[in-house]
């Protein structure tokens, strides 16, 4: 059974390097609504350039309206700005990425994000406002930056209740900023305030609809957003105390139901790519995911939307460095990712032959690998190679991707450092 296993593994995989099959996969994903590009770690530097190349590709192929990433929705819409020329926007890509101040910041501020905001730009300068393809954070952590952003929106918007708003945040205040804080009151001892956030949702509620102009439009999604991300993180603290899979389960649907707000607001023929790690993208049913009660990104746009409208694409890697803490709040560093472990989906591929690869699933017979549970690598923000079985989630990888590439030795991602920024 091996034997044929690995024939079958042999016989699927494309060499990436070669003329036209990046193209070939740029053709499959590019006739999807969600292009769902993802990452095996959140610290390897070819897994952003590789990810910012397609997406080039397919946004110059035409109908991707927006791209929308694993980060705060307040610090990229700052960038959101800066792409789309906007007049209040940054003055240069490093001030716009300034935002991106909470830990762990080198997702985001780094030289490869940078690069391709610079490209976004570009593209954007010369087509009209209502033509030019977004930035959007679509994460569930900006508690307190988005009720910021919503104090200061309000100041400029008649019609709603300002000081109601204020009101509501003064729930918040005895917290200090502090997430946990705020999780353990509201969970053990009751104190929460999850009515307050709810009734400001629904003052901003589809506000854009009313809007005159593009920019005024954008303007009423920015204050929504927020308020969504409010709403959603305070049900993320306030269960995250007492239930890892429920908490899981909270900031996968609010990353959903902000992508989904986002395809109402470009209309609901706009496309959008995905930037998230692999275990938000890839179908949680074809792992062990599902088995302690959790669901992702993946899974729940394909239940929304059908198998149709939603194109997987995984990353993996054998070996290299990669950018990680060794725990959470902790500088990032530049760690050795040891070679995968025996058995393992990335040491099959390297052991079959060191070049990269790309396996393209669904109209390729893939009989035992769709039968087969292999461990496949994920490496979060916070990373100890030397405890790296953990690290391994079992998964059906046809099941779980579209398709899937595989970078055989891979580099850490170089962080911006906020002297940089400042500069």
């Amino acid at each position: 059974m091996e034997n044929e296993l690995i024939h079958e593994i042999k016989k699927l995989a494309k060499p990436y390097a070669e003329e036209g099959v990046r193209e070939e996969l740029v053709n499959r994903a590019g006739a999807t609504k969600y292009i769902l590009i993802g990452e095996a770690s959140h610290g390897t530097m070819e897994f952003y350039r590789d990810r910012a190349e397609l997406t080039k590709r397919l946004i110059t192929g035409g109908g991707i309206r927006f791209v929308a990433v694993e980060g705060d929705w307040p610090a990229c819409f700052a960038l959101n700005r800066y792409v789309k020329g906007s007049p209040d926007a940054a003055d240069n890509v490093y001030e716009a990425l300034q935002g991106f101040s909470r830990w762990p910041t080198w997702m985001w501020a780094n030289g490869e994000v940078a690069a391709f905001a610079e490209w976004l730009r570009e593209y954007n300068k010369d087509k009209p406002r209502e033509e030019k393809v977004g930035f959007y954070g679509i994460d569930v952590y900006s508690l307190w930056e988005s009720m910021d952003e919503i104090l200061n929106i309000l100041r400029f918007r008649p019609g709603i209740d300002l000081e109601a708003a204020k009101r509501a945040f003064e729930c918040f205040d005895p917290f200090n900023r502090d997430g946990q804080s705020y999780g353990i009151s509201a969970s053990l001892y009751g104190e929460g305030c999850e009515d307050e956030v709810v009734k400001l949702l629904a003052g901003l509620q589809d506000k854009w609809k009313e809007a005159q102009s593009v920019d005024e439009r954008e303007r009423a999604l920015n204050g929504e957003m927020n308020a969504l991300a409010v709403r959603n993180a305070e049900a993320y603290y306030r269960i995250m105390i007492r239930h890892d899979a429920e908490s899981w389960n909270v900031r996968d649907r609010h990353m959903v139901s902000a992508l989904e707000k986002l395809t109402a607001f470009y209309g609901e023929t706009a496309r959008a790519v995905v930037w998230e790690h692999n275990t938000h993208i890839g179908d949680a049913r074809a792992t062990d995911m599902a088995e302690d009660g959790m669901v992702n990104v993946g899974q729940l746009l394909r239940e929304h939307h059908g198998l149709d409208a939603v194109y997987a694409i995984g990353y993996g890697t054998c070996r290299g460095t990669v950018t990680a803490a060794r725990s959470w709040g902790e500088p990032p560093e530049m760690m050795t990712v040891p070679e995968a472990q025996l058995n393992s989906w990335e040491e099959i591929l390297h052991r079959i032959g060191p070049e990269d690869k790309l396996f393209l699933f669904g109209q390729e017979e893939a009989r035992l690998l769709e039968q087969t549970t292999l461990g496949h690598r994920a490496i979060g923000v916070v990373y100890h190679p030397e405890r790296e079985r953990g690290n391994y989630v079992p998964t059906i990888i046809p099941k779980r991707y579209n398709a899937f590439i595989y970078l055989d030795t891979t580099s850490a991602l170089e962080p911006m450092e906020a002297h940089v920024l400042l500069s």
